[in-house]
């Protein structure tokens, strides 16, 4: 009998003509299913490959064994995948009634997923007989049960030949009365009795969930590295006896590109390229005067040349934007565009549609602000006006850049507009062109962050970065990777042109290659904002940014003379994409599990992948987050999350890891001496070595 559990629950009749119509519990109640996002409204995110932890609690009166399982159907709502569900590890699973596992989707696409809670019949029948007959208890009838019900699941046509065979001999050894009871009992427990139920269980009164969505984006939606910089610096050059600049543009940016390839980034993302406001133009370092030649900051959009639409003259033309993108696209790199949505006062949507601005009491134009900080150069726009006309207009320039090759979009202060703007928004780029990604930089408070990521946002900038201490790193890549990876995808940038944290402005080079292992590692998703790699540290006073900030003037670097000189920290960030992509573990978000060390500044976490042909990929990273010290202690290992084999260990009871940064390799075990100098190598990225595969 198979019945549905859930609001809307088909209705069914059960034994004795009761009938359950209207009632919300199924045969065995089934509830807390996750990942579900606001009851199913909206889909939980997932990525093809990408492992999915799937949920519920689920229960049964008497103590009869339930077993449970979840459901994956593609677009088309064909089953792909069913997996049995276990009691989490530890204390989660103890008295829980908890079940979970891992589906993983193959394509992308608008996915689904049940769960099936079930009568274990011969989990039942193995268990009472375990009790009984090692306590001399009907043992006869027993062993005649467990051989009756094995003869009937060997008729089940739905099952193999071999299977069928083999249940049929379990059942009849069961039965034969010659044989002792050892014997006989031993045929229905054997480990290829098991192995048959496990694979397709002997079930009854199935009671089934309401599917739940899932929507499978691309890979780029929750995948890759980050690469930040502002075309106009690479290239620009100064007179030195005049002080004024020449802007680099898309041709001389152009050159960077192979650099940046070569460091195995996978998105190269540039600040707004727009014209740039002339009217209370911000000088260096956010003064409130500019020079002449100073080019004002690029989210301050719109001038006489135009807006959103159109591209700063000193850059190029659209012709030099397609063969930038082009020349990306080439060398494997993905072109992301910023997307600020506000204006200059000098932006053409400030003559033409002033009610898409808010207007004071005095007749002014309200300028942004976020006190203390004020942005004179900068007008928010005003939603609640003619919602309608500007959330159109904003289509048509999104998709504008969408036909020029752009399919991301770093979205700044998306918290800043209405969320029900973005759920439109996004559905109606999508619904036009599928895979276009657009990445919140949100820096504000939790729901706010989490309601973007639900509108749609595939992914967000996060705090991560003023995440600096033990405590601070566990408890938030527990957050991230366990607590809200169904709506809310973490892109840990390791700076950006508004953020130098005082860890990176006085933990000197050993800060930076601490901060870039945590972020590549961690996440599936990190960036880099251009200079981390010259170990660009110091601030303005006062602020948490950088000083002479590239926002409001040029900055040529020279990165030639700092790679001969050993001044570059990019054959350590080449490295750790290098392990990015040979690892499909660092690939998903879900799978990773924080471990033990016995020091206040040593963290330690694992991710844990099997891949679709059974082999797997594991990875212990362990990182000393002092930057001035050494520090040693005892990393204590939660084993079952790595998921050895026997043949995986030594004759001594442990196992092999490779260090995929200094190339050592050490025998491993439950309990691990590490020491870890700041100043030489900071972290372990140590790779399970399985001796099967």
């Amino acid at each position: 009998m198979t019945t549905t559990s859930g609001t809307s629950a088909a209705s069914m009749k059960m034994s004795k003509g009761l009938i359950t119509d209207g009632l919300r519990f199924g045969r065995f109640p089934i509830t807390a299913v996750q990942p579900v996002v606001e009851d199913g409204k909206f889909p939980a995110k997932a990525l093809p490959g990408e492992g999915i932890v799937v949920g519920a609690t689920a229960f049964r009166e008497g103590h009869d064994q339930l077993g449970v399982s979840a459901v994956l159907f593609d677009p088309e709502g064909n089953e792909r995948q069913r997996v049995r569900l276990a009691p989490p590890r530890g204390e989660r699973g103890m008295g829980t009634d908890r079940w979970e596992g891992v589906l993983t989707p193959s394509d992308t696409g608008d996915w689904s997923f049940a769960i099936e809670a079930w009568h274990d019949r011969y989990g039942t029948w193995h268990h009472n007989a375990e009790v009984k007959v090692d306590a001399g208890i009907d043992v006869e009838l027993m062993l005649a049960e467990g051989s009756a019900l094995l003869a009937e699941a060997s008729g089940d046509d739905s099952r193999n030949e071999a299977d069928r065979e083999a249940l049929g001999r379990a059942a009849g050894t069961l039965a034969d009365a010659s044989l002792t009871t050892e014997e006989r009992l031993g045929a229905g427990f054997s480990a290829e009795v098991a192995d048959i139920v496990a694979r397709q269980p002997i079930r009854e009164l199935v009671t089934v969930s309401r599917r739940f969505p899932l929507l499978v984006e691309r890979d780029l939606a929750g995948r890759g590295a980050w690469y930040e910089f502002f075309p106009r610096s690479e290239g620009a050059v100064k007179d030195h006896t005049t002080g004024a600049w020449t802007s680099g543009n898309f041709r001389t940016a152009a050159q960077r590109l192979d650099a940046v390839a070569a460091m195995g980034f996978d998105v190269i993302y540039m600040p707004p390229i727009h014209p740039i406001g002339v009217q209370h133009r911000k000088g260096p370092n956010n003064t409130l005067i500019a020079g002449p030649n100073d080019p004002g900051s690029p989210w301050a959009i719109g001038a006489a040349e135009g807006g959103h639409d159109a591209i700063h003259p000193d850059l190029g033309t659209f012709d030099d934007f397609d063969a930038f993108v082009a020349r990306a696209n080439g060398l494997g790199l993905e072109v992301a565009l910023d997307l600020a949505l506000q204006a200059a006062p000098d932006h053409p949507w400030v003559q033409s549609h002033p009610e898409w601005f808010t207007t004071r009491v005095d007749g002014s134009i309200a300028y942004a602000e976020n006190p203390p900080k004020k942005y004179q150069d900068i007008y928010p726009l005003n939603f609640d006006n003619d919602p309608e006309g500007l959330s159109n207009e904003i289509l048509r320039i999104v998709l504008l850049w969408v036909s020029h090759g752009v399919k991301i979009f770093r979205v700044d202060n998306p918290h800043t507009k209405p969320v029900w703007f973005w759920e439109w928004l996004i559905a109606q780029v999508n619904k036009e062109v599928p895979g276009v990604v657009f990445l919140a930089e949100a820096f504000t408070r939790p729901a706010m962050m989490h309601a973007l990521g639900r509108a749609g946002f595939q992914q967000s900038y996060t705090y991560f970065t003023w995440r600096n201490t033990k405590k601070e790193i566990e408890a938030y890549f527990t957050e991230v990777s366990h607590e809200s990876p169904a709506f809310f995808r973490p892109n840990f940038f390791v700076n950006t042109p508004d953020i130098l944290t005082e860890y990176l402005q006085f933990g000197g080079p050993a800060a930076f290659k601490i901060r870039a292992a945590l972020a590549a590692t961690a996440s599936p998703l990190w960036g880099v904002y251009a200079g981390y790699e010259l170990y660009e540290h110091v601030a303005r006073p006062g602020a948490e940014e950088y000083i002479d900030n590239e926002k409001f003037e040029y900055k040529a670097r020279d990165w030639d003379a700092a790679a001969q000189s050993g001044r570059s920290l990019a054959p350590y960030i080449t490295r750790l994409n290098e392990i990015r992509h040979a690892h499909p573990a660092l690939q998903d978000l879900q799978n990773l599990t924080v471990h033990h060390s016995t020091d206040n500044a040593t963290v330690v976490y694992s991710k844990h992948k099997t891949l679709p042909d059974g082999s797997k990929d594991t990875l212990i990273i362990v990182v000393n987050v002092d930057p001035h010290g050494t520090r040693e202690c005892t990393v204590s290992l939660d084993l079952p999350a790595l998921e050895l084999h026997p043949q995986d260990l030594t004759h001594n009871g442990g196992f092999y890891v490779d260090d995929l940064i200094s190339g050592e390799s050490w025998e491993w075990g439950e309990y691990n001496y590490v020491r870890l100098d700041p100043h030489v190598e900071p972290a372990h990225i140590l790779r399970v070595r399985r001796m099967h595969q």
